[in-house]
């Protein structure tokens, strides 16, 4: 039994064709992400970063990062000058002109070519060409507009982001493939992109390398260097993805791997560590005494994350002293006599489990999507600086070759050593705060996989307790009694939080899927095989 969970129905149907042909997890993860890159180019592509946890089923876990950097010609200093405010959801910075959040001084050197070659050579047993092949007629021949991805142009994210219908035509090139002169495509309207479809031809027949150090590298630093940009020729050709260890923890007995700093995995950890003291199942959910542990567990947790995680290249990070459960343990001490435990967006993601066993979890994404496209390669590129904090001298403050905080956690359940869940979010710094409450309902809430990822959500990033409509009145004025501003949502299904992607795998080996219906899911099963 094989399968295949993601937000873009499409690319799940190829990954698993991909299985079905005798590929493993990897291969169908690699080739996904390709075709998603092409039918979802705001959320991800050849111009993104990512990270993938790769689980084998001979034994043993391996993260690799390839998040994008700060380019070389990047300073520290150089947008303290232009700070407004920070973000209200904690998701980046705003500032003068928007610098940060579109145009060239947007973008950091992208790491998605790289993460998947080096996945693919790594772990996979197809070739790049065959990874790259079935995401090519999708570009060339061109895609219905999906009703999320007109959605996602058209709807209003609130003071701190430029609107999503000007950041698709940051550029020339940008808008003449995203629009029609400036018009809007309209949902089931064919959308082509052939330049795209050119570009991924010469990276599946010439490889990784002439994104990095040939030609396409030479068109896209004389693109950067002509626009003011901070990518360089020498920054492609020296970016490297770093594989690595994964975070290890556990949650009631239970073992949680997940991606560790700058990654959210540390931040998840803690959070169930909190959790891990009351009887979250006999409080059932949603309830008040349920939503205010919640609500406590990520307002402890995200305080510690605002000060404590960056890139740990840069920055230590005392990630044994933040995962250790005594620590959880006072922060419960605190909120038991009456006080707080502190007083202080765009991606996509794909979890697969292949008929052998092995897993994967991969988020990638372009953060915002910089809506800045080179001329006649046809992709778009991340904004992936604008969640460095602009003011010098903090631990997520820029610097040339340095990655920023991002709350991507891709992450595996294991329960007495047996694989039990894969799951993962696109959603920005909701991300994490969405994974929490997945894994709860599955574990002290006993959900099924569509329940879990369905049910209603909470989010807390600092400041404002976002709830979902279907949160009962009760719940957001018991958590008001607590002190906690609440902000009841207008919708039932709100893509404002995360959309998760997971997987359950049974004890007699059977695998259950499940898609966040926030966003359009798919779930392939192959059942062909079950």
């Amino acid at each position: 039994m094989a399968i295949i969970v993601c937000p873009q129905p499409q690319a799940a149907e190829i990954g698993l064709e991909v299985m079905r042909r005798g590929g493993n997890a990897v291969d169908a993860a690699v080739t996904c992400a390709f075709v998603q890159g092409v039918i979802d180019p705001q959320m991800c592509g050849i111009g993104g970063c990512g990270v993938m946890l790769v689980h084998s089923a001979a034994g043993g876990d391996a993260l690799l990062e390839f998040y994008s950097t700060a380019g070389a010609r990047a300073r520290e200093d150089q947008w303290e000058h232009l700070f407004v405010r920070e973000a209200a959801d904690r998701y980046g910075y705003v500032l003068e002109g928007w610098v940060n959040d579109v145009g060239y001084q947007s973008v950091g050197v992208p790491g998605t070519v790289a993460g998947l070659h080096e996945a693919l050579t790594r772990f996979g047993s197809i070739s790049w060409e065959q990874a790259i092949e079935p995401a090519i007629p999708l570009a060339l021949d061109g895609f219905p507009v999906t009703g999320f991805m007109h959605g996602y142009w058209t709807t209003d994210y609130g003071p701190d982001v430029v609107p999503n219908q000007h950041r698709i035509q940051a550029t020339p090139a940008a808008r003449a493939i995203y629009t029609h002169d400036g018009a809007l495509y309209s949902v089931g309207e064919r959308m082509v992109q052939a330049d795209y479809a050119r570009t991924l031809e010469r990276l599946a027949r010439e490889g990784p390398d002439v994104f990095y150090k040939g030609e396409i590298a030479d068109q896209i630093a004389a693109d950067f260097a002509a626009n003011g940009g901070f990518i360089t020729k020498e920054d492609l050709a020296g970016y490297k993805v770093n594989v690595t260890e994964p975070l290890r923890g556990t949650y009631r007995g239970r073992q949680v791997v997940a991606a560790g700093p700058p990654a959210g995995g540390l931040t998840l950890l803690q959070m169930l560590n909190f959790l891990e003291g009351y009887d979250l199942g006999a409080y059932g959910w949603p309830s008040s005494k349920a939503a205010g542990v919640l609500v406590e567990a990520m307002a402890w947790a995200m305080a510690d994350r605002e000060l404590h995680i960056a890139d740990p290249r840069f920055i230590d990070i005392p990630t044994g002293a933040l995962a250790d459960k005594k620590y959880a343990a006072k922060a419960r001490e605190v909120v038991a006599a009456g006080a707080r435990a502190h007083d202080r967006a765009d991606t996509t993601h794909v979890c697969v489990v292949d008929d052998a066993g092995n897993a994967v979890s991969l988020t990638h994404t372009l953060g915002s999507a910089s809506g800045v496209v080179t001329p006649g390669l046809g992709f778009g590129y991340n904004d992936y600086m604008n969640c460095f904090d602009p003011r010098p001298g903090h631990p997520n403050s820029v610097r040339p070759g340095k990655t920023r905080v991002t709350m991507m956690t891709p992450t595996f359940v294991f329960d007495k050593g047996k694989l039990g869940a894969v799951v993962g979010a696109p959603g920005g710094t909701k991300i994490v705060t969405a994974i929490l409450q997945v894994l709860v309902n599955v574990i002290d809430h006993r959900m099924s996989p569509v329940e879990a990822v369905s049910a209603p959500r909470i989010d807390f990033q600092g400041d404002l307790v976002q709830a979902e409509a279907r949160i009962p009145g009760v719940v957001c004025q018991a958590l008001e009694k607590r002190g906690y501003r609440v902000n009841r949502r207008t919708l039932n299904y709100d893509s404002y939080f995360a959309r998760p992607q997971l997987i359950v795998a049974e004890p007699d080996g059977f695998l259950h899927g499940a898609s966040d219906p926030r966003k359009d899911g798919g779930t392939p099963l192959d059942t062909e095989t079950a």
